[in-house]
């Protein structure tokens, strides 16, 4: 089994390079130039696409294909006070190069909209906000240009006093979002709320590819261990929900999420580095049947977690057989 691992938004190793960049609400409305200050939220949505490329290249460099873009490149982009600007034409160019690099060495990349877009959610205008933002990422992966295999991962969402109504509630909010935005959908388990075992359901019943997160199965499951679901996980990843736009020589590989508890006493909080033992004890049970999986990890060190993990991985490699290093970002596990 191949393993590629990949980290979140922000790179701890290079300065000075943030992709989320921004600017406040409060600042804005106190600009007595309100074109002005749409004219610098567009700048600053440049930066932030700048560095993005920045960190895409430092990617390339360390063999780390696997990347989850931040949600922020463009400052205040569903505020709405300002839903009557387009900043997309001022940043096409941008998007282009960013989306242009990214097909031309095959990295994967997704978003994670924030815990505010929830489609569990009972209220009228939080549903509406929570479809203008999963529009608003669609949008950003079109602008760069890049197939639907690059995805949208969000959580089921609140409980509300009643997780099965809530479920519910998800699948027929689900049932009514125009296919674009479906087709860039991957749903993963949470720490507190809907377990593996309750995203799965909700994945088998629409057709969506399923993100284990193994730190949250971890800390909120039935009894059962990570290994045991993932066959029925793995079989979310063949529906054409996950597969629109990918080679049928090369289908989209399962993505699962990887970090570590802070503590004993925080067991639900990321560490800054994540420790390889727990997570090679769950690669090397589901190795035997499946292929390829990528690894994101979201430990708090971020592109210095993924460097030390490999580091770690290296050392256990020289004692175990069933570990082999291929580059600076993947492994195989297995004889």
């Amino acid at each position: 089994m191949i393993v590629r691992f990949g980290y979140v938004a922000m790179s701890t190793v290079i300065k000075d390079c943030s992709p989320s960049k921004t600017m406040t609400m409060a600042s804005f409305s106190k600009l007595e130039d309100r074109e002005a200050g749409l004219r610098k939220l567009e700048a600053i949505a440049k930066m932030n696409l700048h560095n993005t490329l920045r960190l895409l290249k430092h990617n390339a460099g360390s063999e780390i294909q696997v990347y989850r873009m931040t949600s922020k490149l463009i400052p205040l982009a569903t505020h709405p006070e300002l839903q009557d600007w387009n900043p997309y034409a001022a940043l096409e160019d941008s998007f282009a190069e960013v989306g242009s690099y990214i097909r031309k060495r095959g990295m994967r990349v997704s978003f994670h909209p924030d815990h505010f877009t929830v489609l569990s959610t009972p209220r009228p205008e939080v549903l509406a906000s929570s479809v203008r933002d999963l529009e608003h990422h669609v949008r950003m992966l079109e602008a760069m240009g890049l197939p639907r295999t690059a995805k949208n991962n969000i959580h089921i969402g609140g409980a509300y006093g009643d997780k099965p109504a809530a479920a519910e509630r998800f699948c027929t909010h689900f049932a009514a979002l125009p296919e674009a935005l479906k087709m860039r959908m991957t749903l993963e388990n949470d720490d507190k709320t809907f377990n593996a075992a309750e995203t799965l359901e909700v994945c088998r019943r629409l057709g969506l590819p399923m993100v284990l997160d193994i730190h949250h199965q971890w800390v909120n499951n039935e009894g059962e261990l990570p290994w045991e679901l993932w066959p029925d996980i793995l079989r979310t990843w063949d529906s054409p929900l996950a597969q629109a736009d990918a080679d049928p020589g090369a289908p989209l590989v399962p993505k699962i999420h990887v970090s570590s508890p802070r503590s004993p006493s925080d067991p639900r909080s990321h560490a800054d580095l994540v420790e390889p033992a727990p997570l090679l004890a769950f690669l090397k049970r589901i190795a035997p049947d499946t292929p390829a999986v990528d690894a994101m990890i979201e430990a708090k060190a971020k592109d210095q977690a993924l460097f030390e993990l490999m580091g770690m991985l290296r050392e256990l490699a020289e004692k175990d057989p069933e570990i082999t290093i291929l580059d600076g970002a993947s492994i195989r596990i297995g004889t």
